[in-house]
């Protein structure tokens, strides 16, 4: 009697994660993310309940800018810290996956790295920073939706307006005034690769700080971004898209002029933290270990990314 008890119980738990993981497939309602832009995400919520556990407000920082009116040097410098393969895949950086899964295994731990820019939008548009293996399974439903339903573009604008950049300071329009003064616009490229940089824990590192792990991660970023040019085939191809304004966005910054083109190297992609930086990084969800040679860049290819 006990066992079939357990079972039924056992059974009812099962239909319930089903239900709980198939609705997904129908809520939220992401198509409406193609002409309005998020108000409040749940990463934000849930900073907010954390905040007020601890008996302390706070007051979020965030001001909607389209694409066209963020810096270029900012889009690359995020997709080559987080996303190298953000034009190209469907959601999902497999290989990415693959090397964390094995690092999970040595480890003996269930982290499960390797968040494509689509993962990490998603997490922080309706989900939490749980690891647990259902929410992964939930991200991987509303990522392959999201990925289906929404360009390249709006994916990665959406996800510069909401990625955290430091306690309560949400976009990089915000980001951007906060530690430099100016609007997201008119960031050059070593500003941009120092907000690249502490996207894997914003709170803990800041972009004007000391951190070895900033400094050093920021200058790989910044000799890729020298070594490519700033604006690439796929970059120039999605801002030729037609672009509407929404509900809460600014049009009082000017459009940085693009720099001029230089040959994009292909497969070449920024170096995860040393064993040393690890230790000074600590471990980060949205951390991807990504690994390719740097080399220098030419003087005359330099100047035109400063």
């Amino acid at each position: 009697m006990i066992k079939k008890v357990i079972l039924i119980v056992l059974a009812v738990m099962f239909i319930g994660i089903l239900f709980n993981m198939g609705m997904y497939f129908f809520y939220p309602d992401v198509k409406k993310l193609k002409k309005e832009n998020p108000d409040k995400t749940a990463f934000m919520k849930y900073r907010e309940d954390e905040r007020k556990e601890r008996g302390k407000n706070i007051r979020f920082r965030q001001h909607w800018v389209r694409l066209s009116r963020i810096s270029p040097y900012v889009i690359k410098a995020v997709i080559i810290s987080e996303d190298d393969k953000f034009w190209h895949h469907e959601g999902f950086d497999y290989e990415a996956l693959q090397q964390a899964f094995e690092e999970d295994i040595r480890e003996r731990k269930f982290k499960v790295g390797g968040s494509t820019i689509s993962q990490q939008l998603v997490k922080n548009l309706y989900l939490s920073p749980s690891k647990n293996p259902i929410r992964k399974i939930k991200e991987a439903i509303l990522t392959w939706r999201i990925e289906r339903t929404l360009s390249k573009k709006r994916i990665i604008e959406i996800y510069l307006n909401v990625a955290e950049w430091g306690e309560g300071i949400f976009g990089i329009e915000a980001a951007a005034r906060h530690y430099f003064g100016k609007a997201a616009s008119a960031l050059s490229a070593r500003e941009a690769a120092k907000l690249a940089a502490v996207l894997p824990n914003p709170r803990r590192y800041h972009p004007l700080g000391s951190s070895k792990f900033v400094r050093n991660r920021s200058e790989r970023i910044y000799r890729i971004m020298v070594r490519r040019g700033v604006i690439i085939p796929e970059y120039e191809a999605v801002m030729k898209e037609p672009e509407e304004i929404l509900p809460g966005e600014s049009d009082s910054s000017e459009i940085l002029p693009s720099p001029p083109n230089s040959e994009e190297q292909q497969n070449e992609e920024i170096e995860g933290p040393t064993s040393e930086e690890k230790m000074d990084q600590g471990v980060g969800e949205g951390d991807v270990s990504i690994s390719a040679e740097d080399g220098e860049a030419s003087d005359k290819t330099r100047k035109q990314a400063q």
